[in-house]
């Protein structure tokens, strides 16, 4: 069973129709174990993204008037990717209330990013259907635009993972691929040089102690290339 009372004390909102909540937080396992098929937050999350994109896009939009389409997608793509959005949602504890089916929640469900983007997304679009958009606007403004959020959220990533929000902000399906190009010095001092690759094209090279640094200093690198050029 979910305790929807200390689900919504968390979300500093009290739901009118619980029923929407408890649908939000039903991975589509859980729906299938027992028998309830359709009844899970699979719509929720559909309906979460649609809110999620428009509340982030005029947030930005009226926050950076000199930024170009193009930055401004990239932008947003980082801000509701699904490593942000699983990060608010165990901000909010979602992951101590997704109803998950046995097999799924011993397969580590409960901690998988997929599955907390889902849901958060899905427990917006229920904010949204029984409180309105500024309740959403609320819930979006704390846990996806705040100044704290988006410090957090610039410190802790890693040029590897910018990047490749980066690019698929702009194509989902463009292939990221990193090479070693050369390696030397001595096994106590070693120097790797990588290459990154995006559909087989070298847009960066960096060097460093591991093939790791090297690899981020090459992100880095193709980071600001990428900008430039495709700005």
């Amino acid at each position: 069973m979910v305790d929807l009372k200390q689900c919504m004390d968390r979300l500093g909102y009290r739901f009118q129709n619980e029923g929407l909540l408890r649908r939000a937080l039903t991975h589509s396992s859980m729906a299938v174990e027992q028998h309830r098929m359709g009844e899970d937050n699979e719509r929720l999350e559909y309906l979460g993204d649609a809110v999620l994109e428009h509340l982030v896009s005029r947030h930005l939009f009226d926050a950076h008037p000199e930024m170009r389409e193009g930055a401004l997608t990239r932008l947003r793509s980082s801000l509701v990717c699904e490593s942000a959005l699983s990060a608010a949602a165990r901000r909010l504890g979602l992951n101590e209330h997704i109803l998950l089916s046995r097999g799924e929640e011993q397969c580590g469900g409960r901690d998988k990013d997929s599955i907390l983007s889902d849901a958060f997304e899905a427990v917006l679009a229920a904010v949204y259907l029984d409180g309105g958009l500024d309740q959403a606007q609320r819930l979006v403004d704390e846990y996806v635009l705040s100044a704290e959020t988006l410090e957090n959220r610039s410190s802790s990533k890693d040029s590897k993972t910018a990047f490749q929000e980066l690019v698929h902000a702009d194509h989902k399906g463009r292939a990221i691929r990193y090479e070693l190009v050369s390696e030397s010095g001595p096994d106590h001092k070693k120097l790797f040089t990588m290459r990154v690759l995006v559909d087989e094209v070298e847009w960066g090279t960096g060097s460093g102690p591991s093939k790791q640094a090297a690899g981020q200093a090459a992100a880095q690198m193709a980071m600001e290339r990428y900008r430039i050029e495709c700005d």
